[in-house]
């Protein structure tokens, strides 16, 4: 009896043994890899998730360009002169002359007051001073009789002397007559309300029949303004009116024209600072020949204040106020902060212009996070944005 051939068995089951073997080989060497990418990468990213924890912040260098700030500020506009028209007698308003908005020439006539108070006190005083010049021809006249009777002793040294002075006592009763009825005519002038200078008339509070009493009491009868140019006053910060000199140029505008500016001068400076808003009263004087512009109006005032030719500027998100004043967080060059006290030369709205306290060179931290201390580590913005390391997971 024969027995099957088993050669071709044996080799096919070395040949299932080989391959098993190999592919739990590949199988092994693919476990050992995978698990050491893990690590190098989990190892990769703990380090950068602790380097994180040093603050990252943005720097700049100053510029030191200098700039040209414009300051603009409310401002008021009056008349260069104005004055506010009171009877000097008592009376009734008989007629005006001159209504709001009309033109008016110095001395020309505003209004008339009817005073009969007055022409009876004339007309008495005038009386008065006539019965005074009476007794004193009438005592001057005793008194020449009395010294051509002296020689002959017909009256007395005593006599004489009385009559000296009754005529000197009527002469000064005359005088003062005279004195009352000069007052009384010069009164009268005011009866006629002239215009003090050429300009407009811009308030008129009185009409005909209108009781009128002397003296600078309530409203004034009329308002007469020179507009042919006009004051601007503004009140300015103190830390600006040293750059604000007499002489220097601003623009001004107006509601009414909204798209024109009018050029002003600076005129006169109070010298002096408010307490209570902090700021010093500035005069400017704008030309109005045209008429266009209108006393009491509200204006803004425009000035171009001078720029040094070299100026350190940072943002205005930089500044640091606390305890210990006003500083600047800069970065050294270990990437450490240095805080730097500093003083403002100018406040130019987003960046500030430094006075003191950085130099060009400075690398500046824009907007410097809570609690930062001098000594402390930092990143740089652009530094710590290169290459985030990608995480295993992701692998």
């Amino acid at each position: 009896m024969l027995l099957p051939d088993s050669g071709p068995s044996i080799l096919s089951r070395r040949r299932l043994t080989v391959a098993a073997a190999t592919i739990a080989a590949l199988a092994a060497i693919i476990v050992i890899m995978g698990i050491t990418t893990r690590k190098v990468a989990d190892a990769k990213l703990s380090e950068w998730t602790e380097s994180q924890a040093v603050p990252v912040v943005a720097v700049a260098i100053p510029d030191t360009r200098g700039k040209r700030t414009t300051l603009e500020l409310p401002g008021r506009l009056e008349a260069y002169t104005q004055a506010q028209i009171y009877a000097r007698v008592s009376g009734y308003l008989k007629e005006w002359k001159a209504d709001i908005g009309a033109a008016v020439k110095s001395g020309g006539l505003l209004a008339e007051i009817d005073a009969p108070d007055l022409d009876q006190q004339i007309m008495q005083a005038d009386a008065n001073l006539a019965s005074a010049l009476a007794n004193t021809r009438l005592a001057q006249a005793t008194l020449q009789r009395g010294q051509t009777l002296i020689p002959s002793g017909a009256i007395s040294k005593q006599d004489l002397d009385q009559r000296l002075a009754d005529a000197a006592n009527k002469e000064g009763l005359v005088k003062s007559a005279q004195a009352n009825l000069d007052r009384l005519r010069v009164l009268e002038k005011y009866k006629r309300i002239t215009a003090p200078f050429d300009g407009l008339v811009t308030a008129r509070n009185t009409d005909v029949g209108a009781l009128i009493n002397a003296g600078a009491g309530g409203a004034p009868m009329f308002v007469v303004s020179e507009t042919s140019k006009l004051r601007v006053y503004v009140n300015v910060p103190q830390n600006y009116v040293p750059s604000i000199l007499l002489g220097t140029k601003a623009n001004i505008s107006v509601p009414e024209y909204p798209e024109r500016t009018f050029p002003a001068t600076v005129e006169a400076s109070a010298q002096a600072v408010d307490v209570a808003s902090g700021t010093t009263r500035m005069l400017l004087v704008v030309d109005n020949a045209r008429g266009e512009l209108m006393t009491g109006g509200f204006t803004n005032v425009s000035f171009e204040l001078a720029h040094p030719e070299m100026a350190i500027n940072v943002p205005a998100s930089a500044l640091i106020f606390n305890q210990d004043g006003l500083r600047v967080a800069v970065v050294d060059s270990n990437n450490r902060v240095v805080l730097r006290k500093v003083t403002i030369s100018r406040d130019l709205g987003k960046e500030v212009e430094i006075g003191s306290g950085l130099t060009p060179a400075d690398r500046v931290i824009e907007s410097p996070p809570d609690g930062i201390a001098s000594g402390d580590t930092v990143r740089i913005a652009d530094i710590a944005a290169a290459g985030r390391p990608e995480s295993a997971a992701a692998k």
